[in-house]
């Protein structure tokens, strides 16, 4: 099934005058949440959905508390989570300190078989009715 988009007007910043360009904007097409991804990993397994749930809810606690302990999650084919922080400057390195983190961000690099996936992503324009 093609991923949806619609067409969204930005202006440029550096000239206000000027015609909105048209750029692509995804629409979802709803959410599955945790028990649909267990329902869709027992239809392909011989793992009970109950199992499922609870390997998934464990997955839920283990991965933030890895990336609170400071690891990189490497998820193998699936993709990478880290850590990464936003700051304020210091003067010297030695004045700089935990007070001067402004932002703290989770990023995820996809894997190898995600980044397979995003390659063969078929895209449809959404209608304008």
């Amino acid at each position: 099934m093609p991923v949806k988009f619609s067409p969204s007007p930005k202006k440029d910043p550096r000239n206000l005058e000027a015609a909105p360009k048209y750029y692509a904007i995804v629409k979802s097409d709803g959410r599955a949440d945790i028990q649909t991804v267990a329902k869709s990993i027992n239809s392909m397994s011989t793992v009970s959905e109950p199992d499922t749930l609870a390997v998934l809810s464990a997955f839920l606690h283990v991965v933030p508390e890895k990336l609170a302990d400071g690891k990189i999650v490497e998820l193998g084919d699936f993709g990478t989570f880290r850590v990464t922080v936003s700051s304020e400057g210091a003067d010297q390195p030695d004045e700089l300190t935990a007070r001067h983190i402004t932002d703290t961000r989770v990023i995820f690099t996809p894997g190898r078989r995600f980044k397979q996936m995003l390659d063969t992503i078929e895209f449809q324009k959404e209608s304008l009715n």
